[in-house]
């Protein structure tokens, strides 16, 4: 089986779990950065690093949003008003240069639970939808099937532990095999690793996750990440994304 020119890396923002709802931020958002693996390499992979060598002075700081935004463990540095200022825009524009399309579900617990679907799972709507999407995107690329058969993208996720990982490729597995929209055979691999492996696409994809799903949540708040991710939502051809690069549910 041929390997694809494309990857994929997933991340997430907020609890898939409906035990409980957090008011201030009642989502779970599923991101999906979806990278050739010629641009990966030439510009992703060197764009983030030089910025990890200017801020730090090493490339071994992990990116995490949560913990850039509260200035957190290696981000302590960046206390500085002038200095997070400065970093935040450095990092938003290694976004907007980054070559990517991003497919993202943005699931609304508390209306989840209001339509008595409590039972759902967040997690396995979310990747049903953007594993979906994605085949479709790769299909229009010729990267889904070649005269040899299936061509194979490699899907890579967070580790998360023992049984989430176990249930997350349980469900990964369950999608691909057919139990979609489109009942089809998705060419899919989930690649579950440990964030501290410090994959850049990981990081880029946990860095989208959360300015998403704030943007449905504050529509009207000022967004700068934002700006930058709608632009390379995956859309159909009259450049609409609703559905396409984003789904919000339900």
């Amino acid at each position: 089986m041929r390997f694809s020119d494309y990857i994929v890396f997933v991340d997430e923002s907020g609890d898939h779990g409906m035990d409980s709802i957090d008011d201030g931020y009642p989502l779970f958002v599923l991101s999906c950065c979806l990278i050739s693996k010629r641009d990966y390499m030439s510009t992703v992979v060197p764009a983030m690093q030089q910025l990890k060598f200017s801020t730090f002075g090493h490339d071994a700081v992990i990116l995490h949003e949560r913990e850039i935004r509260k200035d957190m463990g290696p981000f302590s540095v960046l206390r500085d008003r002038t200095r997070k200022q400065a970093f935040i825009q450095a990092l938003t524009d290694v976004l907007d240069r980054t070559p990517m399309t991003v497919f993202s579900a943005v699931i609304d617990k508390r209306q989840l639970a209001e339509h008595r679907r409590r039972e759902e799972n967040p997690y396995e709507l979310s990747l049903r939808f953007c594993l979906e999407r994605i085949f479709y995107s790769l299909r229009r690329l010729g990267q889904t099937s070649d005269a040899e058969g299936p061509v194979l993208t490699h899907v890579l996720c967070e580790s998360r532990g023992r049984n989430e990982d176990a249930d997350l490729e349980l469900a990964f597995r369950r999608n691909c095999g057919g139990d979609n929209f489109g009942n089809i055979h998705l060419p899919f691999e989930p690649v579950l690793t440990d964030k501290k492996n410090n994959s850049i696409g990981l990081q880029l994809a946990d860095l989208v996750a959360r300015p998403i799903g704030l943007k449905q949540l504050r529509p009207s708040q000022s967004n700068r990440a934002w700006d930058v991710i709608e632009r390379k939502l995956d859309r159909d051809p009259l450049g609409r994304y609703i559905g396409y690069g984003l789904k919000c549910f339900p």
